[in-house]
């Protein structure tokens, strides 16, 4: 039940140490509780006054005070502990997916990957608090319970001693039982994750074309089967939990009763029998602990193997080497460079040689491989083959600090996060002068939002607060870009795919400005962008067909010219 990778987080034997402690004192006090008030009833049943059991009285309430106290102490520590190894392992989770990049997230899902930086992360913060604490407290005081019991009447630990394993071995059953069912939930989740996220971004799409109404159908069926899974799970949880409620309460009643006719018959007195009585519920109270958060602690433990499963996927190692910011005189090749996904070839090889400052405009129809390229240019992919120089000195992959502390990056839809307006203008600048902010807000044509919102820069947007269009989205990123004045090399890929012509015109006014003095690889199917290129390649099917000035290629009359007839769908291009 235990993640092995639990045993792996920093500082866990010192954690593991006090909480053995913490499960010592608390069985002792338990002890202590059960020996006090059946002194108490012993005493007074023979007759003792009230007021000469004032002592054993108060006795019993500081074991109980301090019993308590003890859980308190011991939630608080693996509060922190647990608050503190989720953090690192988000952080840790984020940094791969920086480090991988839109591949990692391709492959998982993009629904799935957001599920996991933030439900998966709380249900292992969740997990590593119960796990912890009621393993160890099932590992240590039902033993000394059971210790105390042997020592006041050996028949009733040998009673005790017998269903411990029995249930044991009927948790072991259900909990395959369980695990099995929790497997197929997670996975239903993912789906859902991945689906819905899917159906958010083209529901436009999706309207357009009539099918909205039939995709809801996948979402609901979809939805269908992770209701039926949860559902599963929960009745084998809940039966679990009947069971171990039962056969508990079951094992304490015989005892109870073996206790009562021995009574009966002289066979043991009042004393040991009240105190074996009072502690017999609680030798099986970590165990039905245990068993009562159990499915808690399977999601937790399912999303722990998931994210451990991204944190160890493999990485291409690549010498990082000192290269200079990119200036008039930088000089970038690509030497027959190739990529393959898994041995299907998306870009085969190709040449580039670029000097100084330019913009080089990616053109292509959808699927060429222009966001493959873009991935290769900004380092998130390796090449299979060829040879990559940056002012003269050989790297084997762009995935170089150097080159990638100059990046900017605006994808197509970029991310808004769930922060006021101000926060997400500035996220990556929050040192921006206020005049610096306001000037990033009127080049990048927000003026008019921010007038029309309730709380104007203070507005919180993003995910459960106030929508945006996909020109506002665009908007925020060109202000981000805007704002920050050091980074050289500006990364575009298909920015403006989603908006109708009059937004897309009216933002690369804004967008224009941007691109001067800056390193600029520009990915569209967009006729128009080209114009403003220094530089296009054209992609068809993974191959770049032609590369060179809009002047040169228009006059060639080659795959520019026919691709451009086929975008215009006009016989004059």
């Amino acid at each position: 039940m235990i993640d092995k990778a639990i045993m792996r987080l920093p500082n866990i034997r010192k954690i593991m140490g006090v909480l053995a402690g913490y499960a010592i004192l608390q069985a002792l006090f338990i002890i202590g509780q059960a020996y006090t008030l059946a002194t108490v009833i012993t005493r007074l049943w023979e007759g003792q006054k009230l007021s000469a059991q004032l002592l054993m009285m108060v006795a019993f309430f500081v074991c109980y005070a301090a019993r308590h106290a003890v859980t308190y102490l011991r939630d608080k520590l693996l509060d922190r502990f647990a608050q503190e190894q989720a953090k690192n392992l988000r952080h840790d989770l984020l940094q791969k997916i920086f480090r991988v990049g839109p591949t990692l997230v391709q492959e998982q899902g993009t629904g799935n990957v957001i599920t996991m930086a933030l439900e998966g992360i709380s249900k292992v913060e969740n997990y590593i608090h119960l796990i912890l604490a009621k393993v160890m407290n099932m590992m240590i005081i039902p033993w000394m319970i059971l210790a105390v019991v042997f020592l006041l009447d050996w028949e009733s630990g040998v009673v005790l001693i017998l269903v411990f394993p029995l249930i044991i071995v009927f948790m072991i059953i259900l909990g395959y039982a369980a695990q099995a069912k929790a497997d197929r939930q997670y996975h239903a989740f993912q789906v859902l994750s991945n689906h819905f996220i899917d159906s958010l971004r083209g529901i436009d799409t999706l309207k357009i074309f009539g099918l909205s109404k039939r995709y809801g159908k996948s979402i609901y069926n979809t939805s269908e089967e992770f209701r039926k899974a949860t559902m599963s799970t929960l009745r084998i949880g809940i039966l679990s939990t009947f069971a171990l409620d039962f056969f508990t309460t079951l094992s304490v009643a015989i005892v109870a009763v073996l206790l009562g006719l021995r009574l009966i018959n002289e066979g043991i007195l009042l004393f040991p029998a009240l105190t074996v009585l009072i502690l017999s519920p609680e030798y099986f109270l970590p165990v039905r602990d245990f068993s009562s958060d159990y499915h808690a602690t399977l999601d937790g433990k399912n999303a722990m193997t998931a994210i451990r499963e991204v944190l160890e996927l493999p990485e291409i190692e690549v010498e990082k080497k000192a290269l200079a910011e990119v200036n008039q005189q930088t000089t970038l090749e690509l030497e027959h460079i190739t990529f393959a996904y898994d041995e299907n070839p998306t870009l085969y090889p190709f040449d580039l040689s670029l000097k100084g400052v330019q913009k080089v405009g990616i053109i292509g129809m959808s699927g060429s491989g222009k966001s493959t390229l873009i991935d290769l240019l900004s380092g998130f992919l390796s090449p299979n083959e060829g040879e990559i120089k940056i002012d003269g000195v050989s790297v084997a992959s762009l995935a170089q600090s150097d080159w990638q502390k100059q990046m900017l990056y605006i994808p197509q839809n970029p991310y808004i996060f769930q922060l006021s307006l101000l926060e997400n203008i500035t996220f990556y600048t929050p040192d921006a002068t206020p005049d610096a902010i306001e000037e990033a807000i009127k080049v990048a044509g927000l003026t008019e939002l921010v007038a029309e919102l309730p709380e104007g820069l203070n507005t919180q947007i993003g995910d459960g607060a106030r929508a945006l269009s996909g020109g506002q989205a665009q908007r925020i990123a060109l202000a981000r870009a805007f704002l920050d004045k050091e980074r050289r090399i500006l990364l575009l890929d298909e920015p403006t795919a989603h908006l109708d012509i009059e937004t897309e015109v009216e933002i690369k006014e804004r967008m224009l400005p941007l691109m001067e003095n800056r390193l600029v690889f520009f990915a569209t199917h967009r006729l128009h962008w080209m114009h403003q290129m220094d530089h296009i390649l054209v992609l068809e099917a993974g191959h770049v067909v032609e590369q060179g000035s809009f002047a040169e290629l228009t006059a060639k009359r080659g795959h520019f010219y026919e691709l451009t007839k086929q975008m215009r769908r006009d016989l004059d291009a």
